[in-house]
């Protein structure tokens, strides 16, 4: 008898991830349905991860990104995405008012190939926002998020049209108090991640006036809670790695629906 072995017959993905976390690829993982395979390219480059040029007309990949695009290439994956909460934020537009997101979307295109297609993690969350009829969400960030990367995301979110109902940074308790948000990562939060207090927070200080949640973040963790937090909030939950996930199935023709990570997932 042949044993599951997790071959890509419907689909593979690749993704660019943060070169020292664990969070994406677990989640991705715990989401896939058979016959979807996940492969990883590891990006250590400052964000965002591709720079605008001189006159804002077009980005060039970091080196990292460009290395992996040309490895994916050969490998006849369905989608890539670049899966950087960060980097989608803080990209800003063109001189011509492009955002980041389609420019590093076609940059990346141009190196992969035509058979394969290309989006990012901004790409993906405004389209899962989308269908869910989502247009006031109530945007949850990491802990080590700093302000100005706070600031950066609600901007991002409402010019797009998608104000948020509000924002919260999540305490990551007393043994991490006395550290900048800047250091966290530094100090092992990237591994040392729980879900309980996130699930708390959310619940409590979610606004009456927000019609979903959107938790930023591809290596926050947090797919676990998406199912509770719907039940309690009965409201659409979205999440980085699964808005990511969704939109890859999505467009590459896979439409078989997957339990317990959330409606949007459900199909």
């Amino acid at each position: 008898m042949i044993q599951k072995d997790n071959w890509g017959w419907r689909a593979r993905i690749g993704l660019f991830i943060v070169g020292n976390e664990v969070v994406p690829e677990a989640e991705w993982w715990a989401m896939t349905p058979s016959g979807v395979s996940i492969h990883a390219a590891r990006v250590t480059a400052k964000s965002p991860w591709a720079q605008w040029n001189d006159n804002r007309t077009a980005v060039t990949l970091a080196d990292d990104v460009l290395r992996g695009a040309k490895q994916f290439a050969a490998m006849r994956l369905s989608a890539v995405v670049l899966a950087h909460t960060t980097s989608s934020v803080v990209g800003g537009q063109g001189s011509s008012g492009t955002g980041w997101d389609e420019v590093t979307a076609a940059a990346l295109s141009a190196v992969v190939g035509p058979q394969t297609i290309a989006t990012t993690n901004g790409l993906d969350t405004m389209a899962a926002l989308k269908a869910c009829g989502v247009t006031r969400p109530f945007l949850v960030l990491p802990p080590w998020y700093p302000d100005d990367t706070l600031a950066a995301a609600t901007r991002y979110y409402t010019e797009r049209g998608f104000a948020p109902a509000g924002c919260l940074r999540l305490d990551p308790g007393r043994q991490w108090r006395d550290l900048p948000p800047n250091e966290l990562y530094a100090n092992g939060m990237a591994v040392l991640q729980e879900v309980e207090a996130l699930y708390a927070q959310v619940r409590a200080a979610c606004p009456a006036e927000a019609d979903g949640v959107l938790i930023g973040g591809t290596g926050f963790r947090c797919v676990g809670i998406i199912d509770a937090l719907e039940q309690d909030l009965a409201r659409p939950v979205i999440t980085a790695n699964q808005a990511s996930l969704w939109h890859c199935l999505r467009l590459a023709g896979v439409r078989v629906g997957v339990e317990g990570y959330g409606r949007l997932l459900k199909g």
